[in-house]
C-alpha cells in the first residue's frame, strides 16, 4: 500500500515558478512509476508528466521545456518544478503512483493541490 501527500500549491503570477512536492509512504519499493495529472474546470484530466523507477521521464506537449519532474529516492519524494507558468496552467494537480505487489497493479492518488496562475 502507498500513501501520497502533496504540498506546494498556491498562487503565482504568469512567468513565475512553483514547485510541487509529493511524499510517498508505505510500500515504496513497489512503486513502478510516479507522475502528475492536472484537472481544470471544463477540461479533461491531463497527464502532465511521469517518471519511472528507472528515471525515464515523459511530458505533455503543453509543458515541455517548462516543467521538470524528478524524484529524490532518499526522501521518497516526487517533485514537479514548474517554470514560465501561464494562466492556462491553472488547475488542480494530483500526484499519482503506480505500484505492483508481485500479484497485481495498483494506482494511488494524492489529495490534489490547487495551482493558480494570474495574468
Amino acid at each position: 500500500q502507498v500513501q501520497l501527500a502533496e504540498s506546494g500549491g498556491g498562487l503565482v503570477q504568469a512567468g513565475g515558478s512553483l514547485r510541487l512536492s509529493c511524499a510517498a509512504s508505505g510500500s515504496i519499493s513497489s512503486i513502478y512509476a510516479m507522475g502528475w495529472y492536472r484537472h481544470a474546470p471544463g477540461k479533461q484530466r491531463e497527464l502532465v508528466a511521469s517518471i519511472t523507477s528507472g528515471g525515464t521521464t515523459n511530458y505533455a506537449d503543453s509543458v515541455k521545456g517548462r516543467f521538470t519532474i524528478s524524484r529524490d529516492n532518499a526522501k521518497n519524494t516526487e517533485y514537479l518544478k514548474m517554470n514560465s507558468l501561464k494562466p492556462e496552467d491553472t488547475a488542480v494537480y494530483y500526484c499519482t503512483a503506480k505500484s505492483h505487489n508481485g500479484i497485481a497493479w495498483s494506482d494511488y492518488w494524492g489529495q490534489g493541490a490547487q495551482v493558480t496562475v494570474s495574468s
